[in-house]
């Protein structure tokens, strides 16, 4: 059984990546080895972020490590929101906020089109390996279904008439950004 901890108090995050790699790997988060700590990202793109978490994590607890940085970029408003997805609307951001700022952002915008990515930074024996996910799609412009987190009900992914929001668990799972990045990360390690 590979051991991985991922630097992520996201028990949302944690649950996907549990559903997506397969029973071989246990998976904790950084409350199951007792860290509290809130890991800064103060890089200005995913691959500084996730490498910054996965080299505190590692630095301090000397485990074999994962972390992300995922996030979605707008082509209308120049990529926002970024690397500054989960703190868009500011320091008392949550989802309805974020859901909220990117709406109002998009008003009027005739074009829609997105994409999320997400970067894995692995830290193993003290080596650092990066994997990277993009799924392409456009922006809704009311929020649509109840599933996932985050950005999921105002992205419809190309391809799907549905936003990630309102497709069934396991089929996000297969098609998502994260799904992506975490499917290289499991070549990779088997």
């Amino acid at each position: 059984m590979i051991e991985i901890v991922v630097a992520t108090s996201n028990n949302h995050k944690l649950q996907e990546i549990r559903k997506i790699l397969p029973e071989s790997f246990k998976i904790s988060g950084m409350s199951d080895i007792g860290c509290t700590d809130e890991i800064p990202e103060t890089g200005a793109t995913f691959h500084e972020n996730a490498l910054q978490k996965a080299r505190y994590l590692y630095e301090k607890y000397k485990v074999t490590c994962l972390a992300d940085d995922s996030g979605l970029e707008v082509n209308a408003i120049d990529g926002r929101p970024g690397v500054h997805s989960a703190r868009y609307a500011g320091p008392q951001a949550d989802s309805e906020r974020n859901l909220s700022k990117l709406l109002v952002e998009m008003q009027g915008k005739a074009d829609r089109t997105a994409q999320f990515i997400t970067v894995l930074a692995l830290i193993s024996e003290g080596r650092e390996y990066l994997f990277e996910g993009t799924v392409k799609g456009r922006i809704t412009e009311t929020p649509h279904g109840t599933g996932g987190f985050g950005y999921d009900p105002v992205f419809i992914p190309n391809g799907y008439e549905v936003t990630f929001s309102e497709m069934p668990p396991e089929e996000k799972n297969r098609i998502s950004h994260r799904a992506i990045a975490l499917g290289k990360l499991k070549d990779f390690l088997q």
